[in-house]
């Protein structure tokens, strides 16, 4: 008798354990959509021309039109702030600024020495938050 009581506990734990173990893969998977839906509502700004970024940015918040998030490093960064005042004021004028994040980043340069530069983070939001 003590057997059979035994494979039926064997029985139970394992049935515990996938079940933990599928929650815990649906909470990951959650977590990486959760993740990857904020990584495409940023829009990394760069050299090209300022009405680039702003399709860019009209795109994705057609996309997620939750909130947006405008980077930008070094010399672009004044580029990103044209971009997200024209975006305001031009194109969605219910769009609000929620957050601006200034930091310094350290890179490596082509000789190998680090060097600093700054960054910019713009969150816009649609309506007043």
């Amino acid at each position: 008798m003590p057997n059979k009581e035994s494979e039926k506990s064997e029985k139970a734990e394992k049935s515990e354990k996938a079940e933990k173990s599928e929650k815990s893969e649906r909470a990951e998977k959650t977590e990486r959509t959760e993740k990857s839906k904020r990584d495409e509502s940023v829009v990394f700004v760069g050299s090209k021309p300022m009405m680039s970024y702003i399709t860019a940015c009209v795109t994705q918040l057609n996309r997620n039109p939750e909130e947006l998030v405008i980077k930008a490093r070094g010399r672009a960064i004044s580029r990103a702030v044209d971009v997200a005042e024209v975006l305001r004021n031009r194109f969605m004028p219910d769009l609000k600024v929620r957050n601006i994040t200034i930091s310094t980043e350290q890179v490596k340069t082509a000789e190998g020495n680090t060097a600093n530069v700054s960054a910019l983070e713009v969150t816009l939001v649609r309506g007043a938050r």
